[in-house]
C-alpha cells in the first residue's frame, strides 16, 4: 500500500507541475480542459498521498484546488452551451 501512495504522489507532482510547466511556457492553455483534468487528478492523487502521510494542512490545500478545477471545468462547460 506504501508503495501505491508514493506512486499516486509522484503522479499528481507530474501531473500538476507538468501541466503548470506547459502552461506557462505557451504550449497548453490554462483554459483548456487538459490543463484543468491534469490538475483535478493530480490534486486528486496528492489528497491520497498527503491523508496517508497524515500532512493534513498539505490535503486541505490540495482539497481546495481540486474543488476550484473542477468549478472551472463545470463553468466552461456551461459556457459551451450558450
Amino acid at each position: 500500500m506504501n508503495t501505491l501512495v508514493e506512486i499516486l504522489g509522484w503522479i499528481g507532482s507530474v501531473l500538476i507541475v507538468g501541466s503548470y510547466a506547459l502552461n506557462i511556457t505557451g504550449r497548453l492553455a490554462a483554459t483548456s480542459k487538459l490543463y484543468v483534468l491534469a490538475n483535478i487528478m493530480g490534486g486528486l492523487f496528492f489528497v491520497v498521498n498527503t491523508y496517508f502521510h497524515q500532512a493534513y494542512p498539505s490535503m486541505f490545500v490540495n482539497i481546495v484546488w481540486v474543488i476550484i478545477a473542477i468549478i472551472m471545468l463545470n463553468k466552461k462547460d456551461k459556457t459551451k452551451e450558450l
